[in-house]
């Protein structure tokens, strides 16, 4: 692929994860005064109105699934719901970038969940890679004299969800649009979240400064996914994918822009570890896909 169309998709990729982050940030100053539940609510509406406006721009999704896929895009869905939960949990107790740093680890152990459910190869490299990642992930979650903190618990918690999801992301056929896939999820987090704020029973008047949180974090969130799509689908994953964990970068600014907030050293130490495992593991993906296609040319050629 041209380095120009690598270069773009880069440049597409950190603007998506900064906008992503955006919306954690302000979703977390609107946690100190609103119920998680209402929250997402009210976020999850206003994305699903935009995904519903913006399925009339691209091609329009379809609903004749087979049982299968349709089943599969209602677990992915219903992963995210709980993830979200989860995340804005424990993003509402412990500091931005502690709950970002946490979440650099997730293509560590998709990797590692995929070679267990889905049987896909890995070598002892990259399996040293990932226990190295699960050792930085130590020290930012790592327990006082009572134990782990809740909010990393639940952070935590959130990637087992996300690993949950993108092994079913993995699973639906080509016959799913991307449109279906986003709308599916978006019906079933309002539903999700509704029937959360209904059970809880708390409804918060919001002031105005909050209700343009919620819309620009609906924005951000939005134009995250729409990037990380323009991202992919313009540069070569192996390029594009590691200017993911740029997404610490921009917690780190927005934490200190937001709240006053830098993280200690082990910390950011154990940032630094999961980020440098995860940057190894891309690498030999990406030498080990190489060997498999040198190997099936040279089949061929024979």
């Amino acid at each position: 692929m041209p380095k120009t169309a690598n270069m773009r998709g880069a440049l597409l990729m950190i603007a998506a994860v900064g906008a992503f982050t955006v919306n954690d940030a302000l979703m977390k100053a609107i946690l100190g005064h609103v119920p998680l539940f209402q929250a997402q609510f009210l976020r999850g509406l206003a994305v699903l109105l935009m995904l519903a406006l913006a399925s009339g721009f691209f091609a329009p999704p379809r609903f004749d699934l087979s049982r299968l896929d349709w089943t599969l895009c209602l677990a992915r869905s219903f992963a995210e719901a709980v993830s979200a939960v989860l995340y804005l949990e424990g993003l509402s107790r412990i500091p931005l970038p502690n709950a970002t740093a946490i979440l650099q680890s997730v293509p560590l152990f998709l990797t590692l969940a995929a070679a267990i459910f889905l049987k896909e190869p890995i070598g002892w490299r990259r399996l040293g890679a990932i226990l190295v990642g699960f050792l930085g992930v130590l020290l930012i979650v790592r327990p006082g004299p009572e134990g782990f903190s809740p909010g990393a618990l639940y952070v935590s918690a959130c990637v087992v969800t996300v690993i949950l999801r993108e092994l079913c992301t993995r699973k639906l056929s080509a016959a799913v649009p991307s449109m279906t896939a986003a709308l599916t999820m978006g019906v079933v987090l309002v539903v999700f979240s509704g029937a959360g704020a209904a059970v809880a029973g708390e409804w918060t008047p919001l002031a105005a400064v909050d209700i343009l949180r919620i819309i620009a974090a609906s924005v951000a969130v939005s134009l995250g996914y729409v990037l990380s799509i323009g991202a992919i689908r313009l540069g070569d994953l192996s390029v594009v994918g590691p200017f993911r964990y740029t997404g610490m970068v921009w917690s780190l600014l927005l934490g200190l822009a937001f709240f006053g907030v830098w993280p200690d050293p082990l910390t950011l130490a154990g940032a630094g570890i999961v980020i440098a495992a995860g940057l190894f593991t891309i690498y030999r993906e990406h030498v080990a896909e190489r060997a498999a296609s040198r190997l099936s040319g040279g089949v061929a050629a024979d």
